[in-house]
């Protein structure tokens, strides 16, 4: 039982779109990333992702529903900022970007057996997590 300073873990490392693992709580693991640009579309069938973001502005796009897809050309944009929190369902398609250029870092909490990216395989598709 020892604490865990972000910053000091966020400092460990530099590479954007590689998560590190910094706790495991019963079957969920803690990471922490930075993040920069688009990622990639994907779901995760059976788990929930949380993010929290620690600095910068989090852009989490979401394919949108019927109804909001005629309005928003196919895509919701919900902006998460400093301090805030958004939770992505189980089996929603989800890409999460940075604008302007921005790195944000961000606290993530998932369950063990989340892939990085769903049943997608992308040149981002971590298979591992190093523990910092």
């Amino acid at each position: 039982m020892n604490t865990i300073n972000i910053k000091n873990k966020l400092s460990k490392f530099s590479k954007n779109w590689n998560p590190h693992k910094i706790a495991v709580v019963d079957n969920m693991q803690v990471l922490l990333a930075k993040i920069k640009g688009e990622f990639v579309w994907h779901k995760h069938e059976y788990e929930d992702e949380l993010f929290q973001v620690i600095k910068g502005t989090l852009y989490m796009q979401f394919r949108a529903s019927s109804s909001e897809a005629e309005n928003e050309g196919g895509i919701k944009t919900e902006v998460v900022k400093e301090g805030e929190i958004i939770v992505v369902p189980k089996g929603v398609e989800h890409n999460p970007t940075t604008k302007n250029n921005e790195e944000v870092h961000v606290l993530l909490f998932e369950k063990l057996s989340t892939a990085h990216t769903g049943n997608v395989k992308h040149e981002k598709t971590q298979t591992h997590y190093p523990e910092i």
